[in-house]
């Protein structure tokens, strides 16, 4: 699309714009997560994820109609703005199972995410500029050969709708279980606990015992700030990988990538979220509950910098060889990203109640928003960079932008022990 709009003077510059892009969704997403966190606090998870499905219908739609630059960037930032689902489904997940099934449902939230981040560019891969793939299908003159980018964001604005008219029957968890805690003295005492009143101290009232804490009382609470700070670095990891994968694949050989065409990135974007959906589903939750979170989440990131260090080696691979590499090395990539995020999942929410939990996934979703704004600026511009240099002695070509890949995945890394990360326990901090 970047190339189509001709802001770009030459390919090596397509990785700038193309980062604008992706970013001014985070950045929107950025400026309102805490805002629709708290409404998902007063009125409830459901009203908050059906305004944002109703916002992916209309945003994405028009995203697809983009006749320029700068219409791609206003409706990707509208559509961040009014988009503040993640937060409260992270929430619902956790209030709709029970604690051992916990994990099942994080997993099931970051699973959809990573296939998200997968369907969603193999879709634009097989449906992008269909009159030119599928002429018998498409005609130049229709709207799908007027606009070549039209209708993949077409079939994902048709799936939104369906899924928002599918929502109006989810059930709400929030007043559920404010019913449970008005009429239920272990409830109250669990709540009491949790916002930090003692049985010991007469002169708090019964209204302040009940009373969830207020949400300036979140930034004071460290096993969930250090988990959303971890959150956020390997969020911009991500973010960045993901920019850089499909720039990467499709470059020409010359500039070190993969000469792929958008179907080819499409398959191997295909493969790994079916790959994805597996692991997920049926083997994290048996992981997490053997190892627990935290271990999952390290194994997993020294499990992708070792991963990440080969990519510049698959790519001096050709033919079947290649193919096999590259779908193996994306499928164990996502499933160690996603691995990672669901620990961290689990983390923070375990680490408020429920009163605050909307608030505390809008903050998240706004540090996260932030560092992913980042992301795929960053990556765009340091693929671009990267492959000017082809001939430098230190790390030429694709190779600096794996080194620098796994640089933030081991700070992530690291950030994982204490004591810079605490967890939440039974007894208090730990």
């Amino acid at each position: 699309m970047i190339r189509d709009f001709g802001v770009a003077e030459r390919e090596e510059d397509i990785g700038y714009y193309a980062g604008y892009v992706g970013s001014s969704f985070m950045i929107g997403r950025a400026l309102t997560s805490v805002f629709w966190g708290i409404v998902a606090d007063r009125y409830g998870r459901k009203p908050v994820i059906i305004i944002g499905t109703i916002a992916v219908v209309i945003f994405n739609t028009l995203f697809g109609l983009s006749v320029n630059f700068w219409m791609a960037i206003i409706t990707r930032f509208l559509l961040g703005s009014l988009n503040g689902l993640l937060g409260p489904i992270k929430a619902y997940a956790v209030e709709i199972f029970r604690a051992e099934y916990q994990a099942l449902g994080l997993s099931t939230v970051s699973t959809a995410w990573g296939i998200g981040l997968i369907i969603g560019p193999a879709l634009g891969g097989f449906l992008a500029q269909p009159a030119e793939k599928y002429p018998n299908l498409f005609s130049k003159e229709s709207i799908f050969g007027r606009f070549p980018y039209f209708l993949p964001c077409l079939c994902i604005s048709l799936f939104a709708l369906v899924v928002t008219i599918a929502t109006c029957w989810l059930p709400e968890t929030l007043h559920m279980h404010h019913e449970k805690k008005t009429s239920s003295n272990d409830s109250c005492d669990a709540l009491e606990a949790a916002t930090g009143a003692y049985k010991g101290d007469e002169t708090r009232t019964d209204y302040e015992a009940r009373k969830p804490a207020s949400n300036e009382s979140l930034l004071k609470n460290w096993p969930l700030m250090s988990s959303i700070i971890v959150y956020c670095i390997f969020s911009l990891h991500d973010m960045a990988y993901t920019e850089i994968f499909s720039l990467w694949a499709e470059s020409s050989r010359k500039l070190g990538g993969l000469s792929y065409t958008t179907e080819d990135v499409g398959e191997v974007l295909a493969i790994s979220g079916f790959g994805l959906l597996v692991f997920q589903l049926l083997l994290y939750p048996y992981v997490e509950r053997i190892l627990g979170p935290v271990p999952v989440a390290r194994i997993s990131a020294i499990m992708a910098i070792l991963l990440l260090s080969c990519y510049p080696f698959i790519a001096l691979l050709s033919g079947i060889g290649l193919s096999i590499m590259i779908n193996c090395a994306s499928v164990m990539k996502n499933v160690f990203s996603v691995s990672i995020i669901t620990g961290l999942f689990i983390l923070q929410n375990n680490a408020v109640d429920q009163s605050q939990r909307g608030a505390a996934n809008g903050i998240s979703m706004t540090a996260m928003s932030l560092f992913k704004a980042v992301g795929p600026a960053g990556g765009g511009a340091l693929l671009s960079w990267a492959q000017k240099r082809q001939n430098a002695a230190f790390l030429p070509g694709d190779q600096i932008v794996f080194f620098v890949l796994n640089v933030v995945e081991l700070i992530g890394l690291l950030m994982t022990f204490k004591p810079f990360l605490s967890q939440k326990t039974k007894n208090g901090t730990a």
